[in-house]
C-alpha cells in the first residue's frame, strides 16, 4: 500500500497541533498514550518524596522536643531538684508554741523570791555558715566580708554591741599590768563576773562539724534584734530567764529551774506543773522566706500563764536567820547549822535556813563541788533531838495530872527502867527537884520518872498527837516523815530512850512543830509555806489553814509553858539556874529547852561519846507567844559565839531578839519571883 507522503513522518521529527514539525530524540519518542502515564507517575513519585521529606522534618523535630525535654528533666532532678525539696520543706504546715509565762514566787510582804524575764540567746548554725557567707560576699560583696574576715568582725563586734566587757582584752591589759607589778600569774580577770570572750565566739564560728551553737544568753531583746540586723547569719532565739534576786538566801526554800524550764528543786520542784502554765499555739503554713503565709493561721489557742504565790516566809528575817546560822556554824566549828521560825499562832514558816546553802544563780555543778547544799536539812534530814523532846512528857505529866510544876521528886543519879539504866548528864547523889526543876535542869532519870507514871502506851499516843512520825504536809519536795518505833515494836530499852529524847529521829521542822502546840494553847496546826496564790486571771485565793489538831488543853499548854521559862533563868547562887542560863533577853519572858543527843558511829553501830547533835527549840515570849524557833547544830566544838560549851540557846535568843524588835511586839510583864528548881 503507497502512503501520501502527507503520512510520511521523518523519524526524527513530529509535529506539533499547529502542524510545524518539532525534533524528537531517537528512541525517546513515546506514544501520546504513554505520554500520559508517565506524566502521572512523575506526580506520583514526587508526591512521595515531599511526604517523606515532611515526615522526616517531624521526625527531626520531635526529636529535638524530646532531647529538650529529657535535658530539662535531668536538669531539674540533678540541679534544681535539691531546692525545690527545700523549699517544699520550708512550705509545710508547722505548730509555733507560745510559751507561757512562769509564775513569780514572792514572800509575804510582796517582795520578789523568783520571777521570769523574757531574753534572748544568739545562736547560730556553723556547719552552714560559709555556704551562706560566701553566696552573701558574692551577691553583695560591700555588704559582706569574705569568710575569715567576716567571722572576726562578729566576734569582736559582740561585746560592743552588748555593751559588756570583751574578756580577752581585759586578760590582755590584766596581763600587762600584772608584768608592770610583778603580780602572781594567778590574779587574773578569771574572777571578774561580767563580759564575753570574743576568742570563744570565734571558736564557735569556726566550729563547722557543729550544726548549733550558743554564743551569747540572756541578751536584752532590743540588743539581739540590732545584732540580728546587723549580721543575719545569727539567730535571736527566745529565751525565757529565771530571776532570783536574793541569791542564796532563801534558795533552800525557793529552789531553782533547769535550762529546760522545770523545777529542779525546792518549791520551784514541789509546785512545777502550776507554776509552768499551760504553753499557747497556732498552726500555720509557712513560705519558702520562712514567713507565715497570711490567712493560714489556725487551731489558735493562747498560752496561760503560770500560777503566782506569795509565800508564808518573811524574806528579812530569812536573810538574818540565814546569815546567824552560817555565822554560828562557823563559830561553833559544827558540820552544818540550820534553823526554823513558825508564827506561834498559824504554823505558818516564817524563816527556814541552813548553812552552805547553794546560790540558783551560780552554776549548781560547781556549787555542788564547793560542798553547798541544794536541798533543805530541816525537812529533808531526821536527826535524834536529844533533852528538846522532853516537853512531850512535861505536856502529857501536867495534862493527866500525875504530877504538878511545884511537886518535889528525889531524884537520884541514875535509874533502871526497862531492862536498861540511864544516868543524868552529871554525877549527883539523889536530889531534890522540882517538876519543874527537872526540865529546867534536865534530867533524864526525872523526865523518866514521870513517863514512867504516864506508861507507854499514854506516852505513844502524846508521840502520835504532836505529830512525830508524820510527815507535816508542807508544800515542799524531799519531806522526811522521821522516825518513831511503832508501839507493837518497843523493846526493853525503847521507853527508856524515847521521853529522853533517843531512839527516834524527827526533822527540825517537826522538833519546832512539837513546841508550836505549846505556844497556840495545846492546839498543834501542821506548818506551812503557802499563803496565797495568784490565778492567771489574777484572782487571788488565800491558802486555807490546815484543821487545828487539839493535843493538850490551854491550860496544860501555858503552864509547860511557865514551867520551861526554867531552862533560861539565872540565879547567882547557881541552884535556881538552867542549863541555858544567861541566855535571856530582857524585858521579855522567854521559854525553851536545850538538847545533846548523841550521834550514831557509824563503824560501831553504838552511840557516839564524842559526836553530838545539839539542839534548842523556844517560844517568844513566853506570856503571848508569837514566835517558835528551833535550832540544830551538827557536831559543834565551841558554843555558837565561839565561847565554851557546845550550847545552841545564844542563837535562838539573838533570832529572838530580832524578830521581836522587827515585829514591834511589846515587852513582857516583869516577873517578880524565880521558879524553884531546886528544893532544899
Amino acid at each position: 500500500m503507497i502512503r501520501s507522503t502527507d503520512d510520511h513522518r521523518d523519524p526524527g521529527y513530529d509535529r506539533d497541533r499547529g502542524g510545524r514539525r518539532i525534533p524528537v530524540e531517537s528512541g525517546n519518542r513515546p506514544t501520546p498514550r504513554r505520554n500520559r502515564a508517565l506524566a502521572a507517575s512523575d506526580r506520583i513519585e514526587t508526591s512521595e518524596k515531599s511526604f517523606a521529606k515532611r515526615r522526616r522534618i517531624v521526625e527531626i523535630i520531635g526529636l529535638i522536643l524530646v532531647i529538650i525535654l529529657v535535658t530539662r528533666l535531668g536538669y531539674v532532678q540533678l540541679y534544681v531538684g535539691p531546692e525545690l525539696s527545700a523549699q517544699a520543706q520550708s512550705q509545710r504546715t508547722v505548730e509555733i508554741v507560745e510559751a507561757a509565762r512562769r509564775g513569780e514566787i514572792t514572800d509575804r510582804n510582796g517582795a520578789s523570791l523568783a520571777f521570769t524575764m523574757e531574753a534572748r540567746s544568739i545562736t547560730v548554725h556553723p556547719s552552714s555558715l560559709r555556704a551562706h557567707i560566701d553566696e552573701g560576699h558574692r551577691l553583695w560583696p560591700d555588704e559582706y566580708e569574705p569568710y575569715e574576715e567576716r567571722l572576726e568582725i562578729i566576734a569582736d563586734a559582740l561585746p560592743d554591741m552588748l555593751d559588756v566587757p570583751d574578756l580577752d582584752d581585759r586578760r590582755e591589759n590584766e596581763g600587762r599590768r600584772r608584768q608592770a607589778a610583778e603580780e602572781p600569774e594567778e590574779v587574773g580577770v578569771r574572777d571578774t563576773p561580767g563580759g564575753i570572750s570574743s576568742d570563744e565566739i570565734l571558736e564557735k564560728l569556726r566550729n563547722e562539724e557543729s550544726s548549733y551553737e550558743v554564743l551569747v544568753r540572756n541578751v536584752d531583746p532590743d540588743k539581739a534584734a540590732a545584732i540580728v540586723e546587723r549580721f543575719p547569719e545569727l539567730v535571736a532565739e527566745r529565751q525565757d530567764i529565771r530571776q532570783y534576786p536574793n541569791g542564796a538566801v532563801g534558795a533552800n526554800i525557793v529552789g531553782k529551774i533547769g535550762m529546760d524550764g522545770v523545777g529542779q528543786f525546792g518549791f520551784e520542784a514541789s509546785r512545777d506543773a502550776t507554776l509552768q502554765g499551760v504553753n499557747g499555739g497556732r498552726t500555720v503554713d509557712i513560705a519558702t522566706n520562712g514567713i507565715a503565709i497570711p490567712g493560714s493561721t489556725r487551731d489558735q489557742h493562747p498560752p496561760i500563764d503560770g500560777t503566782s504565790y506569795e509565800l508564808t516566809i518573811d524574806n528579812d528575817m530569812q536573810y538574818f536567820v540565814q546569815q546567824q546560822v552560817e555565822q554560828a556554824r562557823t563559830n561553833s566549828g559544827a558540820q552544818s547549822a540550820s534553823a526554823v521560825v513558825l508564827d506561834a499562832r498559824s504554823g505558818e514558816i516564817l524563816a527556814m535556813a541552813q548553812s552552805g546553802t547553794a546560790n540558783p544563780n551560780r552554776d549548781i555543778g560547781r556549787e555542788l563541788e564547793e560542798g553547798r547544799n541544794i536541798g533543805n536539812t530541816a525537812i529533808s534530814s531526821p536527826f535524834e533531838p536529844g533533852s528538846v523532846a522532853k516537853i512531850i512528857t512535861a505536856a502529857g505529866a501536867i495534862e493527866d495530872g500525875v504530877t504538878t510544876p511545884d511537886e518535889v521528886l528525889t531524884v537520884p543519879g541514875s535509874i533502871h527502867m526497862s531492862g536498861v539504866t540511864v544516868n543524868d548528864a552529871w554525877q549527883h547523889d539523889p536530889e531534890p527537884f522540882t517538876t519543874t526543876g527537872i526540865f529546867g535542869k534536865s534530867s533524864n532519870v526525872g523526865t523518866l520518872m514521870l513517863a514512867e507514871r504516864l506508861g507507854p502506851d499514854r506516852y505513844a499516843e502524846l508521840l502520835h498527837d504532836f505529830g512525830m512520825g508524820q510527815a507535816t504536809g508542807v508544800e515542799l519536795p524531799g519531806e522526811s516523815a522521821g522516825l518513831v518505833p511503832q508501839r507493837p515494836q518497843w523493846s526493853g530499852g525503847t521507853f527508856a530512850n524515847l521521853p529522853i529524847g533517843q531512839g527516834m529521829a524527827m526533822t527540825l521542822l517537826q522538833m519546832t512543830g512539837i513546841y508550836q502546840t505549846i505556844a497556840n494553847d495545846g492546839e498543834r496546826i501542821p506548818p506551812r509555806i503557802i499563803r496565797a496564790e495568784t490565778g492567771p486571771d489574777g484572782t487571788v485565793t488565800r491558802a486555807e489553814r490546815p484543821e487545828p489538831i487539839r493535843v493538850v488543853s490551854p491550860e496544860t499548854a501555858r503552864t509547860v509553858r511557865d514551867m520551861f521559862q526554867s531552862t533560861l533563868q539565872s540565879d547567882p547562887t547557881g541552884n535556881q539556874s538552867g542549863t541555858a542560863a544567861g541566855s535571856g533577853l530582857e524585858g521579855y519572858q522567854l521559854s525553851g529547852k536545850t538538847g545533846t543527843a548523841q550521834k550514831v558511829d557509824e563503824a560501831t553501830g553504838a552511840y557516839s561519846n564524842s559526836r553530838y547533835h545539839i539542839t534548842f527549840a523556844g517560844i517568844a515570849p513566853a506570856d503571848d507567844p508569837r514566835f517558835v524557833i528551833g535550832i540544830m547544830l551538827d557536831e559543834p566544838v565551841r558554843g555558837v559565839h565561839g565561847q565554851g560549851g557546845q550550847s545552841a540557846a545564844p542563837l535562838f535568843t539573838d533570832i529572838a531578839a530580832w524578830a521581836l524588835n522587827r515585829y514591834n511586839i511589846p515587852p513582857s510583864p516583869p516577873q517578880e519571883d524565880l521558879l524553884i528548881l531546886h528544893a532544899h
